[in-house]
């Protein structure tokens, strides 16, 4: 389709933002299709289970991978390009999403069926509240929301009810409290209000790093020492106790807004 530069809005389920149009496999066909079938893509990624990240699995993602988007989500087309099985590609970013750099949201590449024209008046600064607000108890309304996905399957990149990683968990609890909150760990520890580990109250988030190395984990905290999470090493969204790794790679906690 022929899609300007400028604003537009994303019009199917859920789309990958890719890195660059050449990254994706030919096992990730089904999520490029002009209805893209992330179902049959999920399956397909499993049916390569034990593949490491050079393979045709979800670890395959790592590298390829930056987000996902959603239908009705705005982003701001850059550029177009070729290919995408004759549909072409977008360069967008997506305000929803900040990038640690800024520049306006997180940048990547989307097949450019998957988007339409923004209607006019679309606001792209906020996304709209969706946490039910019914039954709402004293608990941190984060806990809550993010229990709702304990035991999904872990998705490099996954922004989603299809699947998470670690800070798509906490991107999309914030966001359904209508908070927009950066994409990514490291970017949501520097956003944070810095707290001391014996501060952390439920609904607060410990940040993981190794010397030298970015923050690179993120979960929200139950209680001091629990916390919930996407776990790639347990393939799904959990709720544990701080294990002794996780304590030797403990670096910071903080505290998010939650309106």
């Amino acid at each position: 389709m022929s899609l300007p530069p400028g604003p537009a809005v994303v019009r199917v389920p859920v789309t990958t933002l890719w890195v660059a149009p050449e990254r994706p496999r030919p096992v990730d066909a089904p999520i490029l299709a002009d209805v893209p079938d992330a179902r049959r893509w999920l399956a397909d990624l499993d049916a390569h289970r034990r593949d490491d990240e050079s393979g045709d699995g979800r670890r395959g993602l790592h590298g390829r991978v930056g987000s996902q988007l959603v239908a009705g989500e705005p982003v701001r087309v850059l550029s177009t390009a070729g290919a995408a099985d004759a549909g072409g590609w977008a360069q967008v970013l997506c305000p929803w999403q900040p990038a640690a750099h800024g520049a306006g949201g997180y940048p990547g590449w989307v097949p450019a069926a998957h988007l339409a024209p923004a209607p006019a008046g679309l606001g792209a600064a906020t996304p709209p509240v969706t946490a039910d607000a019914a039954g709402r108890t004293s608990e941190h309304p984060a806990l809550r929301l993010t229990r709702e996905h304990l035991g999904l399957r872990c998705l490099w990149g996954g922004l989603s009810p299809l699947g998470l990683d670690c800070s798509g968990l906490v991107h999309l609890t914030w966001r359904r409290l209508g908070v927009v909150v950066p994409r990514d760990a490291h970017a949501q520890a520097a956003a944070a209000e810095p707290l001391a580990a014996a501060e952390v109250a439920p609904g607060d988030l410990y940040f993981f790093g190794r010397p030298h190395r970015p923050i690179h984990h993120v979960g929200v905290v139950v209680s001091p020492g629990r916390m919930l999470h996407a776990s790639e090493t347990r393939g799904m969204v959990v709720e544990e106790d701080l294990t002794a790794d996780r304590l030797a790679t403990l670096v910071a906690a903080g505290r998010l807004p939650t309106s």
